[in-house]
C-alpha cells in the first residue's frame, strides 16, 4: 500500500518487485496515476480505495489524512484484502489505511518507511530541524528543549490516531508486526533507542520506464538535474539548475541531463549539450559526475548507491533534514534558495573536489549491510502461521 506520491509509490513498487522475484504473488494498491505505468513482472497494480479526497475533505490537512481519512479508507480496503486472500500487508508509513485494514482483517502487517526512521529519539534533536545531535551539556540541553517544544504536537497526533482507530473498533495504538526502514544505513543518525522489530532494509528503487537516456554531445562531465516530485519541493529547482549549468558552461565543458516526469522549462538560457526526458536514472547515473536534486530521499539514495555526489536544493518537508545529513556526511553541498549563480558555484566545487565523490561511494557502500526484506517478511509469516 502506498499513496500517489512518487517517493512512496516507487518504494512500494521496488519492494513488490523483490517479492515477485522470490515467487510471491504481489498486489500493489496505489494512486491511479501509476496504474498505466511500467510495473515489475509478476506484480498486479490496483487503485487504492478511498485515496481521492471527498468534496468535504481538506486535502491539505495532513493530520486528517493520517487519522479520519485513514480510518475511512481502511474500512473500504478490508473487503478488498479479504477477497484477494492476502497473507501479509506492507503499508507505507503515511498510508496508514493499509495497516489498519490488515488489523481489521486479522492478518499481520509491516510498516514501510521509504526514508530514514523519523521517530523522535531521546538522543536526537527534533527530526526535520536538520541539526546534528548536540554534544556536551549545552548541546544536549538544546536538544531536550527542542524536543519538549515539539512534544505537544506529537501528543496531539497520538490522540487523534487513537480516536480514529477506536471509531473503527481497533485498539488505540497501531500494531505492526515489524517495521522496514528503506534507507542507506549511512544516512541514519545513531540513536540509543532504536525501536524493536525495526529493520534497515536499504533503499527501494523503481524505474517507471525502460527507456534509456541518449548521451549529450561533447566530452564534459555529465550533470544530472532531477527536480523534486514532492509538492513540498523547491518549485524553481529545474529552472534554476538549467540556468546554473548554462552559466557554468561558459567557463568549462558541461553536459546536462534533465530527468523528470514533466518537460523542462523553456524560458532559460540554452544549453548546447542537453538531453531531457523520462528514462532510467539508474543507468545514466553510472556516467554522472554530479546530481542536482531537491533532497527527496528516493533520488538521494539512488544517487549515493551509484557513488555520485550531490548538490541539494531542498524544499520543505523532510528535504531539509536529508540535505543536512548529506552535507554532514561530506557527499554533498546545500544551496538554498534556488539561486542559479549559487548552484553553479556548488557544482564547480563538487566537480573540483574528489572528497565529495569519495564520501558518496562510502555512504553508498553501506547498502551492503542492510537486511533482506523478503527474507524477514517470510520469517514473520512463518512465525504467524506456526507460533
Amino acid at each position: 500500500m502506498a499513496g500517489s506520491d512518487a517517493g512512496h509509490a516507487f518504494a512500494a513498487l521496488g519492494l513488490a518487485e523483490r517479492f515477485a522475484r522470490s515467487g510471491d504473488e504481489v498486489i500493489v494498491y496505489t494512486g491511479v496515476r501509476w496504474l498505466d505505468q511500467r510495473v515489475p513482472a509478476g506484480v498486479t497494480v490496483r487503485e487504492l480505495p478511498g485515496l481521492a479526497a471527498l468534496p468535504e475533505d481538506d486535502d491539505d490537512d495532513a493530520g486528517a489524512k493520517l487519522t479520519g481519512r485513514a480510518a475511512r479508507m481502511a474500512t473500504a480496503l478490508e473487503p478488498e484484502l479479504a477477497s484477494a486472500g492476502v497473507d501479509l500487508v506492507v503499508s507505507d508509513t503515511i498510508t496508514r489505511a493499509g495497516g489498519w485494514a490488515a488489523e481489521l482483517l486479522g492478518v499481520p502487517w509491516i510498516e514501510l518507511s521509504p526514508h530514514p526512521l523519523y521517530d523522535q529519539s531521546r538522543g536526537l534533536p527534533p527530526i526535520g530541524a536538520g541539526l546534528a545531535a548536540g554534544t556536551g551539556v549545552g548541546g544536549r540541553l538544546r536538544d531536550a528543549v527542542l524536543r519538549a517544544m515539539s512534544a505537544r504536537a506529537r501528543a496531539a497526533g497520538r490522540r487523534a490516531t487513537a480516536s480514529a482507530r477506536r471509531g473503527i473498533s481497533l485498539p488505540p495504538e497501531p500494531a505492526p508486526a515489524a517495521r522496514f526502514v528503506a534507507t542507506l544505513p549511512g544516512l541514519e543518525e545513531p540513536r540509543p533507542d532504536w525501536p524493536a522489530r525495526t529493520h534497515l532494509i536499504g533503499p527501494l528503487a523503481h524505474e517507471p520506464t525502460t527507456e534509456l537516456f541518449p548521451r549529450p554531445v561533447g566530452d564534459g562531465p555529465i550533470v544530472l538535474i532531477a527536480p523534486s516530485t514532492a509538492r513540498s519541493g523547491e518549485a524553481d529547482l529545474g529552472r534554476a539548475a538549467l540556468a546554473a549549468l548554462a552559466e557554468l558552461s561558459a567557463t568549462r565543458p558541461i553536459r546536462a541531463v534533465y530527468s523528470a516526469l514533466t518537460p523542462p522549462p523553456d524560458d532559460v538560457a540554452a544549453l548546447a549539450a542537453l538531453v531531457a526526458g523520462t528514462a532510467r536514472q539508474d543507468e545514466i547515473l553510472s556516467e554522472t559526475a554530479v546530481v542536482i536534486c531537491g533532497a527527496g530521499h528516493g533520488m538521494l539514495a539512488k544517487t549515493l548507491v551509484a557513488g555520485v555526489p550531490i548538490v541539494t536544493v531542498p524544499g520543505g518537508g523532510d528535504q531539509w533534514e536529508l540535505a543536512n545529513r548529506v552535507r554532514r556526511a561530506g557527499c554533498g553541498v546545500i544551496v538554498r534558495p534556488a539561486d542559479p549563480t549559487a548552484i553553479a558555484a556548488a557544482v564547480a566545487r563538487v566537480l573540483d573536489d574528489d572528497s565529495y565523490a569519495s564520501a558518496a561511494r562510502r555512504i553508498g557502500a553501506t547498502a551492503a549491510t542492510a537486511a533482506d526484506p523478503v527474507r524477514l517478511a517470510h520469517r514473520l509469516l512463518e512465525r504467524s502461521t506456526h507460533p
